[in-house]
């Protein structure tokens, strides 16, 4: 969905990108659109929450230092890091580290954020946390979450539309 790999049959359109003719070239104006939580956070240990906001923000254009300060400012104070925005991401809990891939993910304000497991290393009550940001990251933002996980209670506390993967077919669970 991210451009990762091509899709080879069937049709798929992901914010206005055709997925099936896809032209390399085009995948990064592709994921400036999209926001992705990855299950195993590919935050850049050494640096600080600013550090890996600001690559990010580098990366997609936004070169005003002070317009940059601005977003993460606000991003932070949005994924409550506020107070760990300077310390090294290896130093943070594995509940804050996925606040900060929360924070990353959103940063442009994103059309989907497409999230893999964002719950998967973490204790129930920060599960929880991380539950309540996104769907309210997801309203203040106007950006829908697509979100995998095998957990059957993530499901039942983050209420929308589901869909099963199985048997190379796609199909919605009622």
């Amino acid at each position: 969905l991210y451009g990762e790999l091509t899709l080879k049959e069937g049709e798929a359109e992901v914010a206005g990108f055709n997925l099936r003719s896809l032209d390399w070239r085009k995948v990064p104006y592709l994921r400036r659109t999209l926001g992705v939580v990855f299950q195993d956070f590919q935050l850049f240990p050494q640096w600080t929450v600013d550090e890996n906001l600001r690559f990010v923000l580098d990366a997609t254009g936004t070169e005003d230092r002070a317009e940059q300060d601005r977003i993460i400012s606000e991003v932070c104070s949005d994924v409550q890091l506020t107070d760990q925005i300077n310390r090294p991401v290896h130093q943070l809990s594995g509940g804050e580290q996925q606040r900060a891939v929360i924070g990353r993910a959103v940063l442009n304000k994103p059309q989907i954020i497409l999230a893999d497991e964002p719950t998967g290393h973490l204790d129930p009550e920060t599960a929880e946390s991380i539950l309540q940001l996104m769907r309210k990251l997801a309203v203040e933002y106007q950006t829908a979450i697509l979100m995998a996980t095998h957990n059957a209670q993530v499901i039942e506390r983050f209420p929308g539309r589901v869909y099963r993967v199985a048997n190379g077919r796609v199909e919605e669970v009622d």
